[in-house]
């Protein structure tokens, strides 16, 4: 198993996958990506969804970027 701090995680095959709620999900690839970022639309297996946008917690909440401060400097 390889685990990428800013990808999947590798796994050699074949895998099964069992979900949080209890579904089964079987590849019998000699290599499987595991989705870690939940981005994927193949969930659990990883389709590079997390190279085409920044994580989470890098965005502002509202997913908006930062406006320049508009308060008036002190004199």
């Amino acid at each position: 198993m390889v685990v990428n701090r800013e990808g999947p995680i590798l796994v050699e095959g074949p895998v099964e996958v069992v979900g949080d709620d209890g579904t089964t999900t079987r590849s019998d690839r000699f290599v499987v990506a595991i989705c870690t970022c939940r981005r994927s639309r193949a969930y659990p297996w990883c389709d590079t969804s997390h190279r085409r946008r920044k994580p989470a917690e890098s965005r502002p909440d509202d997913g908006r970027q930062p406006e320049k401060s508009e308060e008036e400097p002190r004199s």
